[in-house]
């Protein structure tokens, strides 16, 4: 897998490039309905809308939630052209409670070509990400140590 370019971190702060360390649930997923075909999975997992955003804004009232695009404050693009985000599953970092600036959109999604760094989050192939949304267990979480 990647991980973010800052490394792992068990102090992550919003902008760090860092992945945080811990046990994370994954909560749900989305997929772009024009690139990937779902293929079975206990996950949730919805197709996602080309206004589908993330707020990143530290001290917003959405910050690490998912938003609707344009937004009034920074939020990151969902649908997106470079194929990280054809399936992107939420990981339960800073999810509840939420601190403002420990770190927002900490996802694993599908990894650039050479698991390339990430800014934050964990990221695997596409074949990789195909199985584990087939095989993934209830309850399942993702350990970075």
């Amino acid at each position: 897998c990647a991980l973010g370019r800052g490394g792992i971190s068990s102090r992550k702060r919003e902008g760090d490039g860092a992945t945080p360390m811990g046990a994370f649930r994954l909560v749900q997923g989305y997929y772009r309905p024009d690139k990937f075909r779902l293929c079975g999975s206990r996950l949730r997992l919805m197709a996602m809308a080309k206004t589908a955003g993330w707020c990143d804004a530290p001290g917003h009232g959405n910050y690490n939630r998912a938003v609707r695009l344009p937004y009034p404050a920074s939020a990151e693009a969902m649908w997106r052209d470079d194929g990280l985000y054809d399936v992107v599953i939420v990981l339960d970092y800073n999810l509840r409670p939420r601190v403002q600036g420990r770190g927002s959109a900490i996802f694993l999604h599908v990894a650039r070509p050479g698991l390339a760094p990430t800014e934050g989050c964990v990221a695997i192939s596409l074949h990789d990400m195909r199985t584990l949304l087939r095989s993934l267990p209830k309850g399942a979480k993702l350990c970075v140590p």
